[in-house]
């Protein structure tokens, strides 16, 4: 009975090819537009998380200042190497300390130059940034506690100062400091934030701090933590020991910020899936006013087909396998629409998510929920009409024109 209801349904879809398909259009752009936004925004979500592990593993950033509007820093007392070793010294869940200062500069070679930035390190910067070199080596020892003329060039720095020429050895200008090339970093690309993680000079922090910025401060302390350790105790145990340091009262705010990029990824992730799901709760409506369209089509094609519904039920045709063919074409409808609605997000989704530059992550579930949702949209506004049909009165029914 189920495969006579189902070839019958086969049959009067391919009689009515255009309007079929402009009754199941809903439940296709439904379909795709929920595949779409659930697989972009897994996409999205994945590339904020490998961006922020791209800054470091376990990494927390310890930055003098309280964070105000507009994601500036209120002025405070700078840290010094002492703040650095007294937390390397006193923390012993901790894996790496890296200090650093930054100030932003123009980087001049030949007749070109760039507006970087010139960040004094030393050489923990590397494992606690998870960042490695594409070709050169790292400071030596003697460079680091000369503060020699040295530097390290992000990818984006070398493009536009050097181009296809070989950077190694080359000597380029920083304010008045003539610096010597020795190494050039992996590329990153872009950080969740859209800064160009490449647009960076590194030198030895003595040679910063002596040459470039004329003071001893420290503008940041990078800490990566130990695998296996909460970063939430570390961060607590830091903040508890420079409150000390820094002789901050018990009724004072801290005149510094220790962020935790382990909390930061969770909340960029937290807020892309919260959009994800809006939109696509959103484009879920549609797959409502398809299924409004599919009850409409059947409504009329009951009317159409009164006849031969009567004149099945007055040859022995059962109330039970009317409403089964009725239900039957809806649901072969609604699960057309969800198929061809699948095959095209599969498409579109690789397509986006190459234009929008993220990684394409296929979510089967959401594939299998919105077929299994498109064929159940079949049955539940399918029924109405397949009721009416099989409900209808065989004379009247003969009799209808």
């Amino acid at each position: 009975m189920l495969w006579n209801a189902l070839l019958l349904a086969l049959r009067e879809i391919r009689r009515n090819v255009l309007r079929s398909f402009l009754t199941i259009l809903g439940i296709v752009i439904g379909v795709a537009a929920v595949i779409v936004m659930v697989t972009l925004g897994g996409g999205a979500t994945a590339q904020v998380t490998e961006q922020i592990s791209s800054l470091g593993t376990n990494l927390l950033m310890v930055r003098p200042g309280q964070r105000m509007a507009f994601g500036q820093m209120s002025a405070a007392k700078q840290f010094d190497m002492a703040d650095v070793e007294a937390i390397e010294r006193h923390i012993s869940s901790v894996l790496a300390v890296a200090p650093a200062s930054s100030s932003p500069i123009t980087a001049v070679y030949g007749n070109r130059n760039w507006s970087t930035s010139v960040n004094g390190v030393d050489n923990r910067y590397f494992p606690v940034r998870n960042w490695s070199l594409a070709k050169g080596r790292e400071f030596t020892d003697s460079e680091l506690r000369a503060g020699s003329s040295v530097c390290i060039l992000g990818e984006t720095v070398r493009r536009e100062l050097f181009g296809s020429q070989d950077s190694l050895g080359a000597k380029l200008r920083l304010k008045k400091l003539s610096c010597e090339v020795i190494g050039v970093l992996e590329s990153k690309g872009q950080s969740t934030m859209g800064s160009d993680q490449d647009d960076l000079v590194l030198m030895p922090l003595r040679a910063f701090q002596r040459r470039i910025a004329g003071n001893r401060d420290i503008g940041l302390i990078q800490v990566s933590v130990r695998d296996g350790v909460s970063t939430e105790q570390v961060k607590q145990k830091i903040e508890e020991h420079l409150r000390i340091r820094r002789h901050i009262a018990a009724n004072e705010d801290d005149d510094f910020q220790v962020l935790d990029m382990k909390e930061i990824a969770q909340m960029l992730a937290g807020t892309t899936q919260v959009l994800t799901a809006l939109l696509s709760a959103v484009a879920a409506v549609s797959l409502l006013v398809g299924g409004i369209g599919i009850m409409n089509i059947m409504l009329v094609s009951v009317t159409e087909r009164t006849r031969e519904i009567g004149i099945r039920l007055a040859i022995g045709a059962l109330e039970r396998e009317v409403l089964l063919q009725f239900l039957v074409e809806a649901v072969v409808l609604s699960s057309f629409g969800g198929l061809i609605g699948i095959a095209l997000a599969l498409g579109a989704s690789v397509l986006l998510a190459d234009l929008m530059q993220i990684p394409f992550v296929f979510n089967p579930g959401i594939v299998v929920l919105a077929f299994m949702f498109s064929a159940a949209v079949g049955v539940i506004f399918g029924y109405f009409p397949a009721r009416k049909a099989a409900r209808l009165d065989p004379i009247e029914a003969l009799r209808h024109e």
